[in-house]
């Protein structure tokens, strides 16, 4: 016969699409009763009254139930998460914390945090960076990317994310589109309307998208950076200190020498520049042969100049060529990583996003198994 105890470790395998975690451990699961005919009825409090995942929920809680021998139907109660819950809820969420902090500057935090930035429009930075989240996440990474191009944000359409993130009273949980959680401004601005804001405007959102949303334990954060070395560029080496700068250009030596100084702004913010990504590096004839639109080389001398600033290597990570494959990924919603995989264009970014993760981390932020002992020297 089966039990209230068999019906518990099954939905223990159920995951909240939104959370990420076993519904079991968020609360989630109200109650299980089964009757003589082996009838179970599960009660399920949603996180918030109109859960847009219900019905996932309730297929998924459905078909776990029906793994367990013995039972012979299976009927979901669905409610509401009452304000303790959910106070509860966020707790648990922040680490035991009440109010939000910004989970990534926190001791032990080990997520890598990458800013893609540029030193002007037109480069493909966006581009870049989706394609990027994407192919990490599909080599099994937990990756986040917020979009912090404020003014010309582009990522939700990028990675084909349309609604809103839900808000858990003063908490977003963000959208998920191939395994990558997305939060933009873009989701809550009506279609069409520009953002006009000033710096101290810009600072606090770009906190709030920090701390108020429940991005999880991911191993890499991206942020798409505006281009140059404004507000935001200041405001994301002040709230993460440890953030690596990737810069991307163009071959175009107009495009590298501003680059250039888009990564130079890490000698004033004690940042370090992971590398330099050069994009649009070529178009490939029919023949075969390279056709360079943009010249050749730009990528190169950023790399080296930034290499002679701060005294330290920062290598070119990789050239991408132009392709029109990538463009259509971009403007449908699905990564070219993802659509056209054996491209070029994506090869190449594939290749770039292991080289990111694949580097060794610092220290800072971790915590050392060292305990100092005093004493007299010998």
């Amino acid at each position: 016969m089966p039990t209230e105890e068999m019906l518990l470790s099954a939905l223990a395998l159920v995951i909240d699409p939104e959370i990420r975690k076993p519904i079991t451990e968020i609360g989630m699961v109200r109650s299980v009763e089964l009757d003589d005919e082996g009838v179970a009825t599960i009660g399920i409090d949603l996180t918030i009254a109109g859960c847009p995942m219900q019905d996932r929920i309730t297929k998924d809680v459905e078909a776990a139930g029906k793994t367990v021998e013995g039972v012979t139907a299976v009927r979901v109660e669905l409610g509401v998460m009452s304000d303790e819950q959910r106070l509860a809820l966020r707790s648990q969420l922040r680490g035991g914390k009440p109010e939000a902090v910004i989970p990534f500057t926190q001791p032990g935090n080990l997520t890598r945090v990458y800013a893609i930035a540029s030193g002007k429009g037109g480069v493909g930075k966006s581009t870049v960076t989706a394609n990027l989240a994407v192919a990490m996440a599909a080599d099994g990474l937990k990756v986040g990317v917020l979009d912090a191009d404020i003014f010309g944000f582009s990522i939700p359409g990028m990675l084909g994310v349309t609604g809103q993130p839900t808000r858990l009273d003063d908490m977003l949980l963000p959208p998920i589109s191939y395994d990558v959680k997305t939060v933009s401004i873009g989701m809550f601005v009506p279609e069409g309307q520009p953002v006009v804001w000033r710096g101290p405007m810009l600072h606090r959102a770009l906190e709030q998208f920090l701390a108020d949303v429940f991005w999880g334990d991911l191993d890499v954060l991206l942020l798409d950076l505006p281009p140059g070395t404004g507000d935001i560029a200041i405001s994301v080496a002040q709230l993460l200190p440890h953030a690596e700068l990737v810069v991307v250009t163009t071959p175009q030596v107009a495009a590298a020498g501003v680059a250039e100084r888009a990564g130079s702004i890490a000698t004033q913010t004690s940042q370090s520049v992971a590398g330099v990504i050069e994009n649009m590096s070529w178009l490939e004839q029919p023949d075969g042969t390279r056709f360079e639109i943009f010249g050749a080389g730009g990528g190169q001398r950023v790399a080296d100049r930034l290499s002679a600033t701060l005294g330290t290597p920062v290598p070119l990570l990789g050239q991408i060529p132009l392709e029109v494959t990538t463009r259509e990924g971009g403007d449908s919603g699905v990564p070219v990583v993802i659509g056209a995989p054996e491209t070029a264009a994506a090869q190449a970014m594939i290749t770039v996003a292991r080289a990111l993760t694949a580097r060794s981390r610092g220290l800072a932020g971790r915590k050392l198994n060292v305990t100092p002992v005093s004493g007299k020297g010998a």
